[in-house]
């Protein structure tokens, strides 16, 4: 049972899960712009999709994230909020506008560009994931998983969680004939890491003005 919440923080927890999720779904845009390779999970899906040619990816990536779905309402439907619907139902447009917009003002990138969208993807990817994790209004279906396990064994720092469970997704990729690129080894490796120093320095403090602004606000 959580502690009651005050006004200020819950609107502040919504503002951090919303703009978390858009700015994490834009940061997909540079991403794939980059074209060196997918995230970890799309990795999977990818590979997934090889095997299983009969159905379109769009088709495919909806059912895979319908199975997370439903594991996460029968293991902890803590996890399930207003960042996970946004995820399920918007996250794949935004970044697809994301890419167009980046494409048609920029152009083709040459590889100096290539090399800077992957580095703004991935550290806006990893703050926007520190931002909507730390709201606590939920998580994207995949997310689920390492903060999960995480939640659980309470062992092993979430960082080093998330290296593993995207590690098996590039593995699994892999083994079912998908080849990821160095942005994907990248990400498997740096975005748990870097999800934990946004959160600290980042999401935490600013969830924790809220409390403070409250009271200046009241005194």
């Amino acid at each position: 049972m959580q502690a009651f919440v005050q006004p200020g923080e819950k609107r502040r927890r919504l503002f951090m899960a919303v703009i978390g999720v858009v700015t994490c779904a834009l940061s997909v845009g540079f991403f794939k712009q980059a074209a060196f390779g997918t995230d970890p999970f799309q990795c999977l899906c990818n590979g997934i999709d090889l095997s299983v040619p009969s159905i379109s990816f769009g088709t495919l990536y909806v059912i895979i994230c319908g199975v997370l779905l439903c594991a996460m309402l029968l293991i902890d439907k803590h996890y399930l909020g207003v960042a996970t619907l946004i995820n399920l139902f918007l996250t794949g447009y935004i970044a697809q506008f994301s890419q167009w917009t980046i494409q048609s003002i920029f152009g083709d990138p040459t590889m100096a560009m290539r090399i800077v969208y992957l580095v703004i993807g991935v550290v806006v990817m990893c703050f926007a994931s520190a931002m909507y994790f730390t709201a606590d209004l939920g998580v994207s279906t995949y997310d689920f998983i390492a903060l999960h396990i995480a939640k659980v064994q309470n062992k092993v720092p979430f960082r080093f969680v998330r290296i593993g469970t995207d590690l098996i997704c590039v593995l699994i990729g892999l083994i079912l004939g998908y080849m990821p690129g160095v942005g994907t080894i990248i990400t498997a490796f740096f975005m748990g890491p870097l999800i934990t120093v946004f959160n600290e320095k980042c999401a935490k403090p600013f969830l924790k003005a809220a409390p403070r602004m409250s009271q200046r606000a009241n005194g």
